[in-house]
């Protein structure tokens, strides 16, 4: 078994963020969508690019809920994910990766794999 350690990085203040919505973290050469789902008090962090066209939209996607899971729309495409697991909700065979996220001392962190 492979044994990855995570770097935290800090992606910004609580404050920064949007209410029940994304906002884009540049990471190095990603980006990355960081989602704050208000309704729920839950953080999220996928990777930014959509996985149907290739396209960095998916902090600007539309989240909600399917059952109890978790989710975001990409706005270009309307293909779903889960925000938890990555896996696309319309059936297709496409994901997307998902990080880890922490919230200490007012800052948003998103761990990083080495």
């Amino acid at each position: 078994m492979i044994e990855t350690t995570l770097n935290w990085y800090a992606a910004c203040r609580i404050e920064d963020a949007v209410e029940n919505g994304g906002v884009c973290v540049k990471a190095g050469n990603d980006q990355i969508a960081l989602f704050y789902f208000t309704r729920r008090k839950e953080w999220y962090a996928t990777q930014n690019l959509c996985p149907h066209r290739k396209q960095m939209a998916l902090s600007r996607g539309m989240i909600g809920s399917l059952g109890d899971e978790p989710k975001v729309a990409c706005p270009f495409h309307k293909k779903t994910f889960s925000l938890s697991t990555g896996e696309c909700l319309n059936g297709d065979e496409c994901s997307i990766q998902t990080y880890p996220v922490k919230v200490e001392d007012g800052l948003v962190y998103i761990g990083l794999q080495n």
